[in-house]
């Protein structure tokens, strides 16, 4: 070989090893959802430029250029509404305020109910209060006596009704009460809990901790200790807690540099997976199959009528197949986030509803039996956490509270009721049972020319608006003024449990067609001729640059 053809050789070298790198990020690239949901680092430098803005009372009723007519309307609509939350709810509302002087997390979910440029008006006026008495069956009682029909679910744990997870706790304070808060022995209610959730998962071991979020960092920690890797793949818009790693966008206050945010239901996502070696796991949470690659919907974040949802089945399903399949082939564990949908879509959790098999589960929410809890099962290989041949390098995780009797004890008792017969029966005809209720609403608001609609993933549902407007985030207050309780998250999420009768939903339904109707009749869907979901983020934009600049 000359020496010319071994420095075009060496070149050629050079160049491929150069190029390696460059294809693989633009492979990463091309993998991740092109919102900013799907580019955390941008996400949140463009989160850091947004000034603080807010519209004066004039503003605040015709923020869309409605034309007079419609703003008056608007306005007496809402002294209305006023007037009747400050006769409704005086003492729920007057004591959250006091208490939310020393309760920060009550100031940020008060803040952040709305889109912020209208947040400080509508906190002056419309107070519902965050304080409830009692609960009853499918109901809430507030500290002024309104009783209301719960729609929040108590983010996900209220599967099976409120009245079954008091009994639960009233039971395992019984039963534990002999060996009373004594931790780092365990109850014996430990060995039944393990089994059934050794048989509930199909896998082989388990552990136990205190919320949802510490049992995923347990399970992305046991990941990358076992692949000796660096990386933990997640999908875009998916929530799995608010530890540092997993919220790699917005709310973090550094960036999570080990975490990749990919694209749901993409071909590209799955080239990245088949083709770096730094992925130590892949996270799924399924109820993204409901929204996919979209946030959490939020009213704050109701700035138009952009919000989207619709579940597929089917095409979920095959997504999940072909996912599992390439972390097969590529020894990636894969993590199934079964937190909040666990024991909600099947007795089984998502891998039963969906026919696929993880790696590593974790549950959380509604297993406690009302207590916190979460737990992660794994195989055995991923969850040991020692290594016979290196002794001194270990994969810590321990926790003061884990496996608190009490909270055992309560476990057990849903654990226990999730195989009787009476349970069982709850589960039949699931889907067909909540589509068909969402589709009934879906006609109703249709039927009345009312521009909303809902979307569900069985009992969890969300809001959909049919027609631009700037004022969506209003119908959560008329939702309360009817009789419903939400979230402080809105109209973005319902979440239904299983203890809701056949009556219970009609209820549930003529106080939500009746919001409806008051929400239209103050004028708050109004849209001009020439208004769109475009033109709104464009209008917004401006007036971000203007106070920005």
């Amino acid at each position: 070989m000359s020496a010319t053809t071994a420095l075009y050789a060496i070149g050629a070298a050079a160049l491929g090893a150069a190029l390696g790198p460059i294809r693989r990020r633009v492979e990463l690239s091309r993998a991740k959802h092109r919102s900013l949901a799907g580019h955390a680092r941008l996400a949140r430098r463009v989160a850091c430029l947004v000034p603080f803005y807010e519209y004066e009372e004039a503003r605040f009723f015709s923020s869309d250029d409605a034309p007079d007519e419609i703003v008056a309307q608007r306005r007496a609509g809402f002294q209305r509404l006023a007037a009747l939350y400050a006769a409704r709810f005086p003492e729920s509302a007057g004591r959250t305020a006091a208490l939310a002087e020393g309760v920060s997390d009550l100031q940020f979910t008060g803040a952040y109910r709305v889109p912020f440029q209208y947040s400080r008006f509508v906190r002056q006026h419309l107070h519902g209060g965050s304080l409830l008495a009692s609960s009853d069956g499918v109901t809430v009682v507030d500290l002024d006596g309104n009783r209301l029909y719960d729609l929040s679910g108590s983010y996900g744990v209220n599967l099976f009704g409120y009245e079954f997870y008091k009994a639960c706790v009233d039971r395992a304070v019984g039963e534990a009460r002999a060996l009373g808060p004594v931790l780092g022995a365990y109850h014996p209610a430990v060995e039944y809990n393990v089994a059934r959730l050794k048989a509930i998962s199909g896998l082989d071991e388990v552990s136990f901790h205190m919320s949802g979020t510490e049992a995923v960092m347990q399970a992305v920690r046991l990941a990358r200790y076992h692949t000796r890797r660096t990386h933990l793949a997640r999908f875009c818009g998916a929530y799995h807690g608010w530890w540092g790693d997993v919220q790699p966008g917005v709310g973090n206050p550094v960036p999570a540099r080990e975490t990749y945010t990919l694209r749901d239901m993409s071909e590209e996502a799955l080239r990245v997976l088949r083709r770096r070696r730094d992925i130590a796991c892949v996270l799924v949470n399924p109820l993204q199959a409901l929204h996919p690659n979209a946030n959490a919907p939020g009213d704050s974040a109701l700035v138009d009528s952009g919000r989207r949802a619709g579940f597929d089945r089917t095409a979920y399903t095959e997504w999940l197949r072909r996912l599992r399949a390439v972390c097969t082939e590529r020894g990636i564990p894969l993590i199934l986030d079964d937190v909040f949908t666990g024991f909600r879509l099947a007795p089984g959790g998502a891998q039963e509803y969906f026919g696929v098999r993880a790696d590593l589960v974790t549950y959380g929410k509604t297993l406690g039996g009302g207590l916190p809890v979460g737990v992660v099962c794994g195989r055995r290989d991923l969850m040991k956490r020692f290594r016979e041949d290196r002794p001194a390098d270990v994969c810590f995780a321990r926790g003061t509270f884990n496996a608190h009797p009490y909270v055992m004890a309560a476990m057990r008792e849903f654990l226990r009721a999730l195989e009787t017969p009476a349970f069982a029966e709850r589960y039949r005809d699931l889907d067909a049972v909540w589509n068909e209720r969402a589709e009934r609403l879906n006609r109703r608001l249709q039927d009345e020319d009312l521009p909303v609609q809902v979307a569900n993933l069985s009992t969890i549902w969300t809001t959909l608006y049919m027609r631009p407007s700037r004022y969506n985030w209003m119908l959560q207050y008329y939702l309360r003024a009817e009789g419903l309780h939400l979230s402080w998250v809105g109209t973005g999420r319902f979440i239904f449990g299983l203890d809701y009768t056949a009556a219970d939903f009609d209820a549930v339904a003529d106080r939500f067609v009746a919001a409806a109707r008051a929400m239209s009749a103050g004028g708050w869907w109004w849209s001009g001729a020439a208004t769109t979901n475009r033109s709104i983020r464009r209008r917004i934009l401006r007036e971000i640059i203007a106070h920005r600049f």
